[in-house]
Parts: C-alpha cells; structure tokens; sequence
C-alpha cells in the first residue's frame, strides 16, 4: 500500500537525506563547472584582444577567440574521455574529485597567462576537468536514485547548471561596474602587469576546489558500481572494446554521439557566440551615444552580463521543462520539438537582434529551446548503458562529440573573419544563420534512437 502511494505522490517524496546529499555535491560540481564554461565566454574576447595587443574589434579577436574556445572544446573531449573511463574503473566519487581539483587549479593558473599561446594552452587544460565531471556526476545521482525520481533529478540537475552560467553573468556584471567607475585602475600582478577584469574572472573560477574537501569526506560510491563485477575478461569495467563490440550498446553509442553532437555545436558553435554578437552591436550603438573610455567598456560588460543572465534564466527553465516533457512525451518526440525550436529561436536571435529590448525576449526564448537539449541528454545518455560502461558511455556520447564539434567555434570564426567578411558589422549575422544548420543532423539521428521512457536502468 506504502509503495502504491509513493508511486503516485511527487517523485521527491521518494528521496532521503542521503539522496539530497548525493544530488547537492553532483548539482554543485556542475554548477560549478558551468561558472567556469561561461567566465571563459563572457571574457574571452577581452582577454584575447589583451593578450593581442588588438582593439575588440578586430577580426582577429574573433578568430582567435574560437581557436581558444575550439582548445577547450578538444580539452573537454578528451578529458570527457578519459575521466570516462576511470569513472566506471576507479568509481564515480574519486573521478569526481580529480575533475573538480583540475578545472580549478587551470582556471586560476590562466590568471597570470602573458601570451594567446599559454591561454590556449590552459583554456585546455582546464577543459580536461570540465569534460569528465558531467558523466560520472550523471552516472553517479542515475546510480543512487530511485527510479522514478531520476529523470527529475536529472533534469534538475542540468537545470542548475544555469545558476552557475548565472553566478558567472552577475560576477562579470559587477566587474563591469568596478571598471566603469575606476575601482580596478592601478591594480596589478606580479610582474607588473594589469589585473584586468578578465583576470579576475578566472581568479574566481579557483573557488570550486573547496568542494572537493566535501567529496573527499562524505561522498559514497553508489551500491550499483559496488555490485558490479570485472574480472579483467569476459566482464570489464570502463571498456571501450565491451561498449563497441556489444552490437547493442555500440548502437547505443553512436546515435547519442550523433544527437550530443549536433546539441554541442549548436551551443558552442552558435549559441554562446550571442554574447558576441550583443557586444558588437552595443559597441556600435553605445559609440554613437557618445561613450568612450571606462564608460564604454563596463557598460559593454554590464550588457554582456544582462545577456547572459537572460541566456541562463530561459536555459533554467528549458531544462525543467525537458525533463517534464521527456517523462510525459518520450524521449524522442522531446528531442525532436527542442532541435526544431533551437534551430528557429538561435536563427532568430542572429538575424533579428539590434536593440536592448531584445535582450529580454529573445535571447530568454533561445536559452529555453537550446538548453532544452542538454536537459534531455542528461536524463537519455544513462539509460543507454548498463552500470560497468555508464560512465564511459555516457563520456562517449556527450565528449567524442566534441573533437568534432570543436571545430564549430572554429568555423564560426573563419565564417565571420573570412567568408563573411565583406559584411563588415553584420558577418556575425550570416554566420550564425548558416551555423544553424546543424540541428537538422540532430533530427536525422532520431529515428535510430531507443526510446527509454519508463525503462530501469539496463544492467
């Protein structure tokens, strides 16, 4: 009788103190994960064009600002790949740790970078962390869960990492007030040089190591990854070989590889680049205001933080909204109205975005439909995979995707430096438009996709 009355209250009725415990670290790590992703994208034109000795507006911030960003997508992927793999190896609470203590200490050494050469080097570095926390985070709250709980929780917990895309939006708005009124002049580094806003941004993405004291302590490997076997032969942990010499699983695989992909691009290759864009035509509109100096700088930071906070506010509730849909439609048909959408709402904010109302309806719609994507992925990818490859595949799918999507910052890059050149303000327009494109090959790897709704996790 008990159990026919959970079954129908909330799911969260179901979870003990133990399983907020669980959700709260993994909801942390990748918030703070995410704080780091979007420091990075907020300023990443600015440290680019510092380093470069280059007004913001050269052509040549925005092509090295994707080789930056396309560094960190490669870092992503293979630390996805290889922290994949430990997960399911050495377990879910020691992979954690190890990501969480690597993405801190790079962000905070990118402080003191001189050079474009050592940021692209750190900016990889640091996404050797970023990448493997997502997959053994999922893995271990669809591990410890119950069943019916966790595609909330799992959505829930993607869903959090707006508030670290947010925390990151308030803390590069308020860098932009303290430059705009001269509270950051004078201030320096060893060896003489400015402490840039930039700077200080990545000075704060060290804060997430402190987390790591709390997965040290308390955190238990999940009794699923405890209860399964690897005697090194016809069972093994963490295999590449066991995920695609397992017809099932290799299918498995490939198809979430493909809908990660085009999920990926579509953020990294287009939708983050918004800010970009925002930055360019406010630069152009606040200029013939009549703003020049620290004005026209912190005001250009107060915009890009507005813009991303909007961004993260739509994202936050897209992710909610996955997680409903995906439970009530499937996974498929939730997929499949969240590519058309991105598509559509990422199109529209490049093609039509030229004021500061736009900030408040656009760019919200686009975070809602974009984000949407990665709120399901984290709710699919677990159920493809039993418990000894969760974590690898998972890693698989979302990080392999990655090598290949690394290269849409890049192309978005070259579209606008080079082949969209000749439009002058408007390149970044066409790019993002034709970027576009790649939801349609998210839509192309539905039908081939397992639906897992109302499905246990395979073991």
């Amino acid at each position: 009788m008990s159990t026919a009355v959970s079954q129908q209250g909330p799911w969260y009725k179901e979870l003990t103190g133990y399983h907020w415990f669980v959700f709260a670290v993994a909801a942390l790590g990748w918030l703070f994960d995410t704080m780091d992703q979007q420091l990075f994208v907020l300023a990443r034109d600015e440290a680019v064009a510092e380093l470069m000795n280059l007004p913001p507006t050269d052509p040549q911030v925005a092509s090295h600002g994707g080789k930056a960003t396309m560094w960190f997508l490669i870092g992503w992927a293979t630390g996805g790949l290889t922290f994949g793999i430990l997960g399911d190896r050495i377990g879910r609470v020691k992979t954690m740790l190890m990501t969480i203590l690597l993405y801190s200490i790079f962000t905070g050494l990118s402080v003191f970078v001189e050079d474009i050469f050592w940021f692209k080097v750190f900016r990889f570095l640091t996404g050797l962390g970023v990448g493997g926390e997502f997959a053994v985070g999922v893995a271990l709250v669809a591990e410890v869960m119950p069943d019916r709980a966790r595609p909330y929780a799992l959505s829930w917990l993607q869903a959090l990492s707006a508030v670290g895309n947010c925390t990151a939006a308030l803390t590069y708005m308020l860098l932009g007030y303290l430059q705009q009124h001269g509270y950051l002049e004078g201030l320096t580094l060893p060896g003489g040089y400015a402490l840039s806003p930039w700077r200080i941004a990545f000075g704060i993405g060290t804060l997430p190591a402190l987390l790591a004291i709390v997965v040290r302590r308390r955190l238990k490997e999940p009794e699923r990854w405890q209860a399964t076997g690897d005697d090194g032969k016809t069972v093994k942990r963490g295999s590449y070989a066991e995920l695609f010499g397992n017809p099932v699983f290799r299918h498995h695989a490939l198809v979430g590889l493909a809908i990660g992909f085009a999920a990926v691009v579509g953020l990294w290759g287009i939708g983050f680049f918004s800010v970009q864009l925002q930055k360019a035509v406010f630069r152009t509109s606040f200029t013939a205001e009549g703003m020049s100096g620290l004005q026209l700088e912190g005001q250009i930071k107060l915009w890009a933080g507005i813009t991303s906070l909007m961004l993260n506010v739509g994202a936050f509730f897209g992710m909610i909204l996955a997680g409903v849909f995906a439970q009530r439609l499937g996974r498929r048909a939730a997929f499949a109205i969240a590519f058309v959408l991105g598509m559509i709402s990422t199109a529209s904010v490049f093609w039509f975005f030229d004021s500061r109302d736009d900030v408040f309806w656009l760019i919200p719609i686009m975070g809602v439909c974009l984000l949407s994507l990665f709120g399901i992925l984290a709710i699919y990818l677990p159920e493809l995979f039993p418990t000894r490859l969760r974590s690898t595949g998972t890693s698989f799918c979302y990080n392999v995707g990655r090598f290949v999507a690394a290269v849409g910052p890049f192309i978005f890059g070259q579209l606008t430096s080079v082949v969209y050149k000749d439009y002058g303000g408007e390149a970044m327009r066409y790019a993002g438009v034709t970027m576009c494109a790649v939801f349609l090959l998210g839509l192309l790897a539905l039908p081939f996709a397992p639906e897992t709704k109302g499905k246990p996790l395979p073991e």
